[in-house]
């Protein structure tokens, strides 16, 4: 009797701490974002597992392939000095964005969250202490989650929030459905560069060259904050993309226009 009260127990025990099989009957195996680059205007691509599996859980990486509309995107762990410069830039040239925080930047630059939401930009979730979300339980997703809203809510006034991306760039489809769960868009990017090491910045033309050979109608682009460079090439970039007849729009206008499309 007692070995099969051991080994009872042992099973629960198993089910209770391995994130895996929170949600057993999807795949958990992590994956990290990646897609082929988009260039001479042509757009990025992620292959048809990754677009097959964002479509069945309403995630995004990229909008309309016709329509020159191009949205920023910006990942917000902790503060380097440069938001402000970005900010005042987006404020110049009348561009919004979102900004996707973590528990670390909602506590160390309250002003700096504030100022984003009343300059009209929309904060979203990047959770609270930045894990592999493949990595932790159900309810440890939640909490990371809402810990983020709810700090978003109380500094901001923000009470609503639907945009998730998740830290480091990793998911799963058990992720995807939580995510889906707590009411979030998953919000991935069709366009990047290599800008959050402080220690690898490598000028202002290198940012500005990274994003302009990139650029494709409908791109996401996730630029760092951290960045200097970016600090730097912004308004250059948005000033030549509007020439070029691309508009900024904000991540609920992407949203309206999709759904509309469909």
């Amino acid at each position: 009797m007692r070995k099969v009260f051991a080994t009872l127990f042992a099973v629960f025990l198993f089910f209770s701490i391995c994130p895996q099989r929170d949600a057993f009957a999807l795949s958990n195996v992590p994956i990290n974002w990646g897609f082929n680059k988009g260039k001479n205007g042509q757009q990025a691509d992620a292959g048809a597992a990754y677009n097959a599996l964002l479509q069945k859980y309403g995630g995004i990486y990229k909008g309309n392939p016709n329509d020159k509309y191009v949205y920023l995107t910006f990942d917000n762990g902790y503060e380097n000095g440069y938001t402000p410069k970005i900010l005042d830039v987006l404020k110049k040239e009348k561009v919004p964005a979102i900004f996707f925080v973590t528990g670390h930047y909602l506590k160390s630059q309250p002003d700096l969250v504030k100022r984003m939401v009343k300059e009209g930009h929309i904060i979203g979730n990047h959770s609270w202490s930045h894990p592999d979300m493949t990595q932790i339980s159900d309810a440890q997703v939640r909490e990371e989650l809402e810990k983020v809203k709810a700090e978003t809510a109380r500094l901001t006034g923000q009470k609503e929030m639907k945009y998730l991306r998740p830290a480091r760039g990793i998911l799963s489809e058990r992720t995807l459905k939580l995510g889906n769960e707590e009411g979030y868009t998953h919000v991935l990017w069709s366009l990047a560069y290599l800008d959050w090491d402080v220690n690898r910045q490598r000028g202002t033309q290198f940012a500005y060259d990274s994003i302009m050979s990139q650029i494709h109608p409908g791109a996401i682009i996730l630029l760092h904050t951290v960045s200097k460079d970016n600090a730097n090439a912004l308004e250059r970039v948005i000033k030549d993309l509007k020439k070029q007849g691309y508009k900024f729009k904000s991540m609920d206008e992407f949203m309206k226009t999709e759904k509309l499309k469909k």
